[in-house]
């Protein structure tokens, strides 16, 4: 794991780091850059989590770097059953480090702990290389290609990978 990484809950003050990562290099697998309504609107829902029991959003601190990016979960239905499907972003300057798949990895254990639901998944592009590898890294088990809708409305192929929570601590 690296070093001192730690998940900090997120706040009001992380609308910052949501906006520093809406660079064409940091969307290039997730639509493009987003207007800064749709960014405000992802901010109020990632703050909402916890507060409705469907998550949690964490932003992930260095000691020398309090916002080098984010993860979490949050509740979405797939093949007619809840579980969790979960997201993360490190900003460029702090990417190649380990420091993705650390954060996924605690995260998933928070979700094991606190959670509702046996599985979180991830869904990243079938081309993503770099988030399939962190899939691969936080114990994921590949599923397979599926079809995926992101933005909505934009048809995507991506893989289905799969952690089980109930050993989520153990990984």
């Amino acid at each position: 794991m690296a070093p001192d990484l730690r998940l900090a809950p997120w706040s009001d003050d992380d609308l910052e780091l949501e906006l520093r990562a809406n660079t064409p290099e940091m969307k290039v697998y997730l639509g493009g850059e987003e207007p800064f309504d749709a960014i405000v609107a992802r901010h109020a829902r990632f703050l909402e989590l916890p507060v409705t029991g469907a998550g949690q959003m964490f932003r992930i601190a260095l000691p020398d770097a309090p916002g080098v990016g984010s993860v979490g979960y949050w509740e979405r239905e797939w093949h007619g059953r809840q579980v969790y499907e979960m997201g993360w972003h490190v900003l460029s300057e702090y990417q190649g480090r380990g420091l993705a798949s650390a954060a996924v990895r605690l995260a998933a254990d928070h979700a094991a702990l606190n959670g509702r639901h046996r599985y979180a998944h991830a869904y990243p592009k079938v081309v993503n290389g770099p988030s399939n590898g962190v899939c691969r890294k936080a114990g994921f088990t590949l599923l397979g290609e599926v079809d995926f809708e992101y933005p909505k409305g934009t048809p995507i192929r991506c893989n289905d990978w799969r952690r089980d929570l109930s050993q989520a601590a153990d990984q």
